[in-house]
């Protein structure tokens, strides 16, 4: 019973937070998926409803590093962060998904911005 509310709860704040965030073409959506084991990270233009970039701690070289899950996170941003600067994105808008803003989330939000994303 408790995990069902505090999902419902993640995604109560999460609709909030989607009320206010929207990314578009010049300046697209980071939205965040962590689970138990792995933290997600995609770009999106929520005008055309379609995935840009993509980087998670499912990919070989990140989960080959080992260390800590904060370690890999920091990874994952710096690898979106890569990748969207080969399509030429440098400002974003940050959507942490319902998340608390610590550990994990924030690791891949400072990664972003070490490699250059502006936000």
């Amino acid at each position: 019973m408790q995990v069902k509310v505090k999902r419902e709860h993640r995604l109560r704040i999460k609709r909030r937070i989607r009320k206010k965030v929207f990314g578009s073409p010049d300046k697209p959506r980071l939205s965040v998926f962590r689970s138990n084991r792995y933290i997600y990270a995609q770009l999106i233009d929520d005008t055309k409803g379609v995935t840009l970039a993509w980087a998670s701690s499912r990919e070989e070289d990140i989960r080959s590093s080992g260390g800590r899950p904060i370690d890999r996170s920091r990874l994952v941003g710096q690898k979106l962060a890569e990748r969207a600067k080969s399509l030429g994105i440098q400002r974003i808008v940050f959507d942490r998904n319902g998340y608390k803003y610590h550990g994990n989330v924030r690791a891949l939000a400072e990664g972003a911005r070490e490699n250059g994303l502006l936000f």
